[in-house]
């Protein structure tokens, strides 16, 4: 397998693998934790390395998953006390978290190179270089084994859960009452996403997993208000990004990994424009037709108003518009355009006129301040 098909597959995994617990991170406004996590598993990788005495996969591995699930449990403790808020347990937790180990680091560990880059950005670019041994025989690129198999361990665990982590996530209290631990679910979510982080790390980063957790989902929420299809575009929209942000990257010679995650940023910057229901086009568009009808309902009551008053001709002409309701001459005509084009009203010269269907929809707005 070439090293670019090692890079695609495994961008792709791991942005899957995210995609799937974080769609239910997003509805949960749990977002910032995976950011919490990724700061905080310092701690449990230093602690691997000194057990291990030296770099050890299974231990550094170990080590994370234990402080990303003791992090967690900290921030929830935090949280039922009663006097700290959500965001601020997190902000409370993984600075500490992550202080610890740079300090660790720092006092007992002086002599150990840590690279910056790898940690922000990860290694993906090696990632076909990485292989897996075991007795001796290769197994090909770790990164495959490793992401391939959190991929599917977060299908199953949603696979096999989706009922209570829909009802967990949008009614708590139902869940309790119908005999579900909504702790208990939310402890198995945030330990599937501790393991998943930890499992990114290599490959992404600690940084740039947070895009990936969150962005594709944040994406799909703009996309639909179903969960099955939100999942579903989640995946799509992320592994949509890996396989564009390499073609970016080789392209601009940039990061890989950053490159992907910059790719999610695309992806979202264009769902939050267009998206058919909550895209700033669409919103635009739903308030210039709420103007419009309402002007048109203005306009209709004004005629009324005026239907029988000794001054009709001149409160019925288009001109006098301009400064009974302060519309230019332009808004008027467009105004006077649609309500003749909806059969609401008559044009003769400069003079309007209600048709039988317009006068009943006046008379109808006009009730309530009759």
């Amino acid at each position: 397998m070439s090293s670019e098909m090692v890079i695609l597959l495994t961008g792709a995994l791991v942005a899957i693998a995210c995609a799937l617990p974080g769609a239910f991170l997003i509805l949960r406004r749990m977002a910032m934790m995976v950011d919490a996590i990724s700061h905080a598993i310092l701690p449990g990788l230093v602690a691997g390395y000194f057990l291990a005495r030296g770099p050890d996969l299974l231990a550094g591995f170990a080590g994370a998953v234990l402080a990303a699930v003791l992090t967690v449990s900290l921030v929830e403790a935090l949280q039922n006390t009663g006097r700290v808020g959500g965001e601020s347990a997190i902000g409370i937790v993984f600075p500490a978290m992550f202080a610890l180990g740079t300090f660790v680091v720092s006092k007992y560990f002086a002599n150990v190179h840590l690279d910056a880059d790898a940690i922000l950005y990860g290694n993906i670019e090696f990632a076909a270089f990485d292989l897996l041994y075991i007795n001796g025989v290769s197994f090909g690129p770790q990164s495959l084994w490793v992401m391939g198999s959190l991929c599917l361990i977060n299908l199953l665990f949603i696979g096999l859960l989706y009922k209570e982590l829909k009802l967990a996530t949008f009614d708590p209290g139902l869940a309790a009452a119908l005999g579900f631990s909504p702790a208990l679910l939310h402890y198995a979510l945030m330990t599937v996403v501790s393991i998943t982080t930890v499992g990114a790390f290599t490959a992404v980063g600690a940084i740039l997993v947070v895009a990936l957790f969150v962005v594709p989902a944040a994406t799909a929420w703009l996309l639909t208000d179903r969960l099955p299809r939100m999942i579903l575009l989640a995946v799509l929209i992320g592994a949509l990004s890996a396989v564009s942000g390499y073609a970016v990257a080789i392209a601009l010679d940039a990061s890989v990994a950053g490159s992907m995650a910059a790719m999610t940023g695309v992806f979202f910057g264009l769902a939050f424009l267009f998206a058919p229901q909550r895209g700033l086009a669409a919103r635009a568009r739903r308030l210039q037709r709420q103007r419009v009808e309402f002007a048109v309902q203005t306009l209709l009551v004004h005629l009324l108003n005026h239907e029988q008053s000794t001054e009709q001709k001149a409160e019925s002409a288009i001109s006098h518009l301009n400064s009974e309701l302060r519309w230019s001459n332009r808004f008027a005509r467009h105004i006077t355009g649609v309500a003749q084009r909806a059969g609401l009203l008559k044009q003769t010269g400069d003079q309007l006129a209600l048709t039988s269907q317009g006068r009943a929809k006046g008379e109808q707005r006009s009730e309530p301040y009759a």
